[in-house]
């Protein structure tokens, strides 16, 4: 019961881009009594979807997360057992949320590593990597993403994870602005 009024409060959420008052709550759950509310509230800021704050009600991370409803094979069926855990996608995909940014990726030139044109990346803000990692570049004045390599003598270069593009070496230098940390991509309806 209490999960159907999240959902609708969240519903509410994402048309108004706020909380509705504890007077609004009363009519969108189709209760009587103000202190019904109240504790319904209560169990939500017990169970961490929401703080308060200066006597406001306030969403935390958790209230915008999914629940994560167990684990499912990918092979052959099985019977999926519920679990009632939450997950944030931004606390799992974005381990330093003040140095990281998204970037739209254009181009095929690392399919081969499955990031595709239009798909987003998470970059985290570096200025070194590791060989192997893809990361945000600048090669020569022009800007990229791509696979950072080091050739048998040391030189960094970057390479691409499609046979028609060849290995790119600096004439003149080789800057790394971040690596991606993860990769976005909404499948088509």
């Amino acid at each position: 019961m209490a999960v159907d009024k999240l959902d609708k409060l969240k519903a509410f959420y994402k048309k108004h881009r706020r909380l509705p008052s504890y007077a609004e709550m009363l009519k969108l759950f189709g209760f009587s009594s103000k202190n019904s509310i109240f504790k319904l509230v209560q169990k939500w800021v017990d169970e961490g979807f929401f703080k308060k704050e200066f006597n406001k009600l306030v969403p935390t991370p958790k209230f915008f997360s999914l629940p994560i409803l167990g684990l499912i094979k990918a092979g052959f069926p099985i019977l999926a057992e519920e679990d009632k855990n939450y997950l944030s996608l931004d606390e799992y995909l974005i381990e330093d949320p003040h140095s990281s940014f998204l970037l739209k990726v254009s181009g095929d030139s690392l399919q081969g590593i499955g990031i595709f044109d239009g798909d987003l990346v998470i970059i985290e803000k570096r200025k070194e990597a590791r060989s192997g990692e893809v990361v945000l570049a600048q090669i020569d004045r022009e800007w990229t993403l791509k696979i950072l390599r080091r050739s048998a003598n040391g030189q960094s270069y970057l390479a691409a994870a499609n046979p028609k593009y060849p290995p790119f070496y600096p004439s003149e230098e080789l800057q790394i602005y971040g690596v991606v940390k993860a990769v976005i991509r909404k499948l088509s309806n």
